[in-house]
């Protein structure tokens, strides 16, 4: 008898449905159409191979694009999409009871995208909104490009969590 494995979902898949999911963890079309087209995966850690493989260097016009599906740390986070849903998820420890909190992230956000033209990202899961904030704050003097590359990392670290929610199914 025949054994499933964590990957079998995956490879069954079609294509289209496959990067759909992948766009949902990292909505930068070239990284989740590589990984897509690196299939059938043997295993688990195939997956996460092809994904750190797929599109080593980001371009800045996808960095903003994959920003732009990203809410802004402490705002509600509206639709209904696999996205919105993942967002919801990370940023369930921001504390939305906490009304100063609420104004100082607002007001760092906001400070943020005047300095960097962009919305403030990070790693949201299990993380509270205190430490949210003042992750934002130690990063508002950093130098714009030291700043795109954080960024960069931090959709990177984003991206790892949804696949592992991916293949999970």
């Amino acid at each position: 008898m025949p054994t499933t494995t964590e990957t079998d979902r995956l490879n069954g898949l079609p294509r289209a449905e496959l990067v759909q999911q992948l766009l949902a963890c990292l909505d930068i079309p070239r990284w989740a159409a590589d990984i897509a087209d690196r299939r059938p995966f043997a295993d688990v850690t195939a997956v996460y191979q092809a994904s750190d493989a797929a599109a080593p260097e980001l371009t800045p016009e996808e960095i903003n694009g994959a920003l732009a599906a990203h809410p802004r740390i402490g705002e509600r986070v509206t639709g209904e999409g696999t996205s919105a849903t993942f967002s919801r998820n990370e940023q369930s420890g921001v504390g939305g009871g906490d009304a100063g909190l609420a104004r100082a992230l607002r007001e760092g956000n906001e400070a943020y995208e005047q300095r960097f033209g962009h919305v403030y990202l990070v790693c949201a899961s299990g993380r509270s909104g205190a430490e949210l904030l003042a992750i934002l704050h130690s990063r508002l003097d950093n130098e714009p490009a030291a700043e795109l590359r954080i960024v960069t990392d931090e959709l990177r670290k984003i991206a790892r969590l949804r696949l592992a929610k991916v293949i999970e199914g």
